[in-house]
């Protein structure tokens, strides 16, 4: 069964983290808005169809960072994650050791529990 992770994937530390949970693949709308070329040009409308006289839907502005180029492959000008999305799961696969994308979907997660105050 293939898995596609979807919801709140806006940067590449959330990339990387639902291919280690065993993602094949991740919906990046926010992510992909950020690129100069995106035809939103910084906008992004959400999982809902917006509408301008029907109360759904939320056009968030997301910003156009970089090139669509940039935002995947880099190089990164900005620290926050925005930007090449490909190179952060290769620097995550190299820093725990990983060659192969499928070993690196089996890796071991530990979850920390949320404690509230």
């Amino acid at each position: 069964m293939h898995v596609i992770a979807d919801g709140g994937m806006g940067r590449s530390g959330d990339v990387v983290k639902a291919i280690a949970c065993g993602a094949d693949a991740v919906m990046l709308g926010a992510a992909l808005a950020r690129a100069t070329e995106a035809p939103g040009r910084g906008f992004h409308w959400g999982p809902e169809a917006h509408h301008s006289q029907l109360p759904r839907g939320e056009r968030v502005e997301v910003g156009a960072v970089a090139s669509l180029q940039e935002v995947l492959f880099g190089p990164g000008r900005q620290a926050d994650g925005t930007t090449n999305l490909v190179g952060a799961l290769r620097r995550a696969m190299a820093t725990t050791g990983y060659l192969d994308l499928k070993e690196f979907q089996r890796v071991e997660v530990v979850v920390s529990p949320y404690l509230p105050r």
